[in-house]
């Protein structure tokens, strides 16, 4: 892995807990802090830093993709494929993004409202 000092690093290297409910060789599946929903799930890569999505590059296509295959296995596990659920990934401050570690998120386990007013 590149050098990753972020919170999400140190729980990839389980420096800090969090309650992991997936993983695999590549990503990571973790109960966010702060949920936003009654289920918030947060699918990060384990093995490479990538900040923000905007420094994505064409070779981190398929892991990308992986991180949403990952959601979508996790919601199906979990019976969250009938009634629906969300994913999400910010980009920067103004979008929300406060781990500079690219990540999904997956909210889940109620109606969620509507997406995209402005706070």
């Amino acid at each position: 892995m590149t050098d990753n000092d972020t919170l999400f690093g140190k729980i990839i290297r389980r420096e800090i807990p969090a309650t992991i409910v997936y993983e695999d060789d590549e990503v990571l599946g973790f109960r966010d802090i702060a949920p936003q929903a009654p289920v918030h799930v947060l699918f990060v890569p384990k093995n490479v830093h990538i900040p923000t999505l905007d420094d994505a590059r064409p070779e981190h296509a398929a892991l990308v993709g992986k991180l949403a295959l990952a959601a979508a296995e996790y919601a199906r596990r979990e019976g969250f494929e009938q009634d629906g659920y969300r994913v999400v990934m910010n980009c920067r401050g103004d979008a929300g993004q406060t781990v500079f570690h690219i990540h999904l998120h997956l909210l889940a386990g109620a109606q969620l409202g509507r997406f995209g007013t402005p706070a």
